[in-house]
């Protein structure tokens, strides 16, 4: 795989969490649902498991955290969108840790549904909790006001919100790995303006969105 199509697919992917977080999660926050497990429990590791099968390569996922975080920051909505940008990015970067550090390429030791299922509980859990960790580090930090003592205090509860995330993960991942045969079928000269153009209407989107709630 060229790079280019390799920063292409990072760009699409990345770009479609960052759709679900700007304008699906909202509406989960509007109905009184936990916007944060759900996102992160079903959309995010679905976008970052069928990345990690489509693109079998190192930096993919972070990439895409990246991508998904920066198009977060600019969405108005949803509570601290600082706090859930870097969220969103350190959620990238640990997921790929756990599954380059767990898993081989082709998913080959994952062949057994015990594995699947303890590999979802592993990473939902580890990719939320340690997101938000991160979060409460970070945040506090950028406006000079983070106190050890405060994050020591509130570490049970944060390690308590990332069960109900553990068990969704259960079912997302290991649904997400028993897809058989994922592959892009796109023809070279379709790929590019179709991968391309579905980025541009995330972005796009989630901009116009901004500019009306704004205005």
């Amino acid at each position: 795989m060229n790079n280019l199509k390799f920063f292409t697919g990072m760009l699409v992917f990345g770009s479609l969490w960052g759709f679900s977080e700007c304008i699906i999660g909202p509406l989960f926050g509007e109905a009184g649902l936990p916007t944060g497990m759900i996102m992160t429990g079903f959309f995010a590791l679905t976008f970052l498991v069928m990345s990690r099968r489509l693109y079998p390569h190192y930096g993919m996922q972070a990439g895409m955290g990246l991508v998904a975080g920066t198009l977060r920051m600019i969405n108005p909505f949803g509570g601290c969108h600082l706090c859930s940008a870097l969220a969103i990015m350190a959620e990238g970067m640990l997921f790929e840790l756990i599954f380059y550090s767990t898993t081989t390429f082709d998913f080959k030791n994952l062949n057994t549904w015990t594995n699947k299922i303890g590999l979802g509980i592993f990473s939902a859990y580890t990719v939320y909790v340690g997101g938000y960790i991160v979060t409460q580090i970070l945040t506090p930090l950028t406006y000079g006001q983070f106190y050890i003592s405060n994050l020591i205090a509130m570490m049970p509860q944060y390690l308590a919100r990332g069960l109900p995330v553990a068990f969704i993960g259960a079912l997302t991942v290991p649904l997400a790995l028993s897809v058989k045969n994922v592959k892009i079928t796109l023809k070279e000269t379709w790929y590019y303006p179709t991968t391309l153009g579905i980025s541009a209407f995330c972005w796009i989107f989630v901009i116009i969105n901004w500019i009306i709630f704004t205005t």
